[in-house]
């Protein structure tokens, strides 16, 4: 059972950048014309992560440990390749303990969709930089600042030539519907959303207004299938940050390279086996 906005209520801040995520990937859901019953999220722990026990769309849920959303949603599509999975993550679940698990993920070209909630820092936990957080991010932890490069998961993507590779801003709710539909049509293949999103708690420097004043759409003449341009734009950050569709590989899923899976998805074939 799946509870709805009516049977609970969400455990975030007024004002958190979950709300807009929460909003916008309810009409994507809505919208994107697949039924219900064949959609699947999934998510780890953390802020981001409650996401998928708050959507009022009937779709199926499953809420694992930190940082394994991946290997849970690998599982579920490679048992039936017809479902359409989004994993809902935050930067911490996702680049963080599920580090490993992401790179690989990618490696394998798994067809999933990825929405990761990015507001640099961990928030369940009560504020710790996390793996995107920015060089001198002081914190009561990194009382002292941050000391560690950021990990750019954007260039990562690219680089492992996933089949889409986006970013927006949960300010924007419209263009983040867009890239969450664009994502959700890929047919197969590794798609990565990452969402830019405020903190209004624990991270007092990339608020909602620093966004606004630095987010730019990426303008219709950028290829994005021109793998050297798309890293270009996801190693800006600063004065600029480009948001929109940064890369579209060519490689297909995962699911079809497995033999097995060519005479349909392996739960139907139990259910043959079962039948005979």
């Amino acid at each position: 059972m799946n509870l709805t906005p009516a049977d609970t209520t969400p455990a975030w801040c007024p004002g958190c950048g979950n709300y807009p995520i929460l909003k916008t990937i309810n009409q994507a859901l809505d919208e994107c014309g697949i039924d219900p019953h064949r959609i699947v999220l999934v998510s780890g722990i953390g802020q981001a992560a409650k996401l998928p026990h708050y959507v009022d769309n009937p779709v199926n849920v499953f809420n694992g440990l930190h940082g394994r959303a991946l290997p849970v949603a690998t599982g579920i599509k490679l048992a039936n390749h017809e479902l359409t999975v989004i994993v809902t993550s935050g930067d911490g679940d996702m680049y963080g303990e599920g580090g490993n698990h992401f790179i690989h993920a990618i490696r394998r070209n798994v067809s999933l969709k990825v929405f990761v909630h990015n507001n640099q820092v961990y928030a369940l936990t009560k504020g710790q930089a996390s793996p995107t957080s920015e060089m001198g991010f002081v914190t009561k932890i990194q009382s002292h600042g941050v000391t560690s490069s950021p990990f750019n998961p954007l260039a990562t993507a690219i680089m492992e030539d996933a089949a889409f590779v986006a970013r927006s801003f949960s300010g924007d709710q419209e263009h983040l519907k867009k890239m969450m539909l664009d994502a959700i049509a890929v047919q197969t293949g590794f798609c990565l959303l990452d969402i830019l999103q405020p903190c209004v708690t624990f991270n007092k420097l990339n608020t909602f207004r620093w966004y606004k004043d630095r987010v730019r759409k990426i303008d219709d003449s950028h290829d994005a299938h021109d793998g050297r341009a798309a890293l270009d734009l996801a190693f800006q950050w600063g004065d600029t940050i480009p948001i929109g569709v940064l890369y579209r590989g060519k490689r297909k899923g995962l699911e079809s390279q497995i033999g097995a899976l060519k005479k349909g998805p392996l739960v139907k074939q139990v259910e043959r086996e079962n039948d005979q």
